[in-house]
């Protein structure tokens, strides 16, 4: 490693850890607010069960809330296999995963991977902030205030009810109804991996997408 990889090494592992400590002492504070989770799109049922008509919500959205044991498990293992491994075992945060982005910054100059926990992507989704590093502290601080309130069951249930996927579709359930026509309990495994993939890049309005 040459001096100047060297130096913005160091520079991108103190700013982590200056990150680290600074949202530490963020921990007293409320978490955010669940409103946004909570809001959902109101279906009407025939008598079998299937959805006759859908209202979007308040700010013109399909979100539709969904308990994680409602998911396809081969989705859901998908999606913490390629978004946060140690989804199980951190306090919102992963020390880990952010100590690496930091040294890879630091070498090359650029961002390699990210650091983002599926908490820390729940806290954004529940209230958008602009990007920037007083903000991905702030980030930080939420997602360590919604574990201490909230199971890994909760968390997951909010990232699968507000995740976007495209146009005005927010949640797995949402996403899998308008794209497959289907509930997302059985999915296949291309189908899987569109949805996983798909909230990291999501496209424009879908065409006809209705419920």
């Amino acid at each position: 490693m040459g001096p100047l990889a060297r130096i913005r090494a160091i520079a991108a592992a103190a700013m982590f850890l200056t990150a680290v400590a600074v949202a530490g002492t963020y921990l007293l504070l409320p978490s955010p607010s669940l409103d946004r989770g909570r809001s959902a799109s109101v279906l009407v049922l025939a008598s079998d069960g299937s959805i006759l008509r859908g209202f979007l919500t308040g700010d013109g959205k399909w979100r539709l809330p969904v308990e994680p044991d409602k998911v396809d498990p081969l989705y859901r293992r998908m999606l913490i296999a390629a978004e946060d491994r140690r989804f199980a075992s951190h306090i919102g945060f992963d020390p880990i995963a952010g100590l690496r982005a930091a040294g890879q910054f630091g070498t090359s100059g650029h961002v390699v991977s990210g650091a983002s926990t599926l908490t820390m992507q729940v806290a954004r989704l529940l209230e958008r902030h602009p990007r920037s590093l007083t903000a991905k502290i702030g980030e930080i601080a939420d997602a360590l205030a919604l574990e201490r309130r909230l199971s890994k069951a909760n968390v997951l249930g909010l990232y699968l009810t507000l995740a976007p996927f495209g146009g005005n579709l927010e949640g797995v359930r949402a996403a899998s109804l308008a794209y497959f026509g289907k509930e997302p309990r059985h999915l296949t495994e291309a189908e899987a991996a569109l949805l996983v993939v798909l909230p990291q890049s999501p496209v424009g309005p879908v065409p006809g997408q209705k419920m």
